[in-house]
């Protein structure tokens, strides 16, 4: 069990994204994603990034503070991504729902929803201690 947004839970997410997404998987996609997490447990903000050149994971990120610029950057309570982290949560109905707010282009970020779908249900695998 690791603990959520952990340098561990990276490295954890980081090894199963790459082994269970193919380039094709995700459509050859080049792009990145920051989550920005508020209301963190310890009171701080935190961030959550993964990074894709051409349908390959590039780059996986956890940190305090805002993170990297990205082309897609999502931003919520902890609570809510940490039930989309747990698959009790769709993300599109969190965003859809006004539970979390996208900066980014929006037409791209609806085409892109499945492939997101895809890493979240990789991430819910992971035994994780909220």
């Amino acid at each position: 069990m690791v603990k959520y947004l952990s340098e561990e839970w990276r490295a954890e997410v980081e090894k199963r994204l790459k082994a269970q997404l193919s380039p094709e998987k995700m459509n050859n996609l080049t792009s990145s994603m920051n989550n920005r997490y508020f209301n963190c447990p310890d009171g701080k903000s935190r961030y959550f990034f993964v990074g894709f050149q051409n349908g390959a994971i590039d780059s996986v990120q956890v940190g305090e503070g805002d993170g990297p610029k990205a082309e897609f950057v999502i931003s919520g309570d902890y609570d809510v991504f940490a039930r989309i982290s747990r698959a009790e949560l769709g993300s599109q109905k969190a965003l859809m729902g006004g539970l979390l707010k996208l900066k980014g282009n929006m037409v791209k970020a609806l085409k892109l929803a499945s492939l997101s779908d895809r890493l979240n249900k990789i991430i819910a695998t992971i035994e994780t201690e909220f």
